[in-house]
């Protein structure tokens, strides 16, 4: 039986995903892709393992949610950017190797210009486990179809800072209304919001909960 740690290693080394597993952009329309992960621009600054291509990949179970929250969202206007999704065991372990460097400054400008980077475990920005690779968390914002543009949420993408917060006060009212419509659009479909990243969302009840997967994006 697995454990709250295992790692689901069976699809590594084959070209295929699990079953209880689709891409994003098979289920979703006009949905847009900025799989940063997959790039170097990411907080690293480097392709990150377990990437092998820019695709977004989610359990069955949360593709079916988020479908039915991209059909709401078409319908004010908007679309889905989308940054990550699943994410595999062996990407977190290359987050957490970067961080150990504290030499490694190259990105601190723009991804962590205030926050110590010997300080981003006990903040919780960097962890050895994470939602994501248990396969029903996603990274996105809203693009308004009228404009093409993401809409202003206040921070970056990936920023770490309190800024990203939820609960910040830092950001104006119009970057609020925005959290706010994006929040409010996901909880709808079951997906609930992480409190220091505006972006992150998981969905309530994933089929996962205990098993953290390994297979790459590919």
């Amino acid at each position: 039986m697995c454990g709250i740690l295992c790692v689901w290693n069976t699809y590594s080394q084959t070209n295929k995903i699990p079953p209880e597993f689709g891409y994003v952009t098979d289920s979703l329309d006009l949905v847009v892709l900025e799989i940063r992960y997959a790039s170097n621009h990411n907080f690293t600054g480097k392709p990150i393992n377990g990437y092998q291509q820019p695709e977004a990949i989610l359990s069955k179970k949360a593709l079916q949610q988020l479908k039915k929250a991209n059909e709401f969202f078409l319908r004010k206007g908007y679309t889905f950017k989308i940054f990550d999704a699943y994410r595999p065991q062996r990407a977190v372990n290359h987050f957490t190797d970067w961080a150990r460097k504290t030499e490694d400054t190259l990105t601190k400008k723009e991804f962590y210009p205030n926050v110590a980077k010997k300080d981003l475990f006990s903040l919780g920005y960097i962890a050895t486990k994470s939602g994501h690779s248990r396969g029903s968390t996603i990274d996105l914002t809203l693009i308004d179809l009228k404009t093409g543009r993401e809409l202003d949420m206040g921070s970056p993408y990936d920023f770490f800072g309190e800024i990203s917060h939820h609960g910040t006060r830092k950001i104006s009212k119009k970057q609020k209304k925005n959290r706010k419509l994006l929040k409010k659009g996901m909880r709808k479909f079951g997906f609930i919001a992480y409190p220091k990243e505006w972006w992150h969302y998981t969905l309530y009840n994933e089929p996962f909960p205990n098993t953290y997967f390994d297979f790459p994006v590919r």
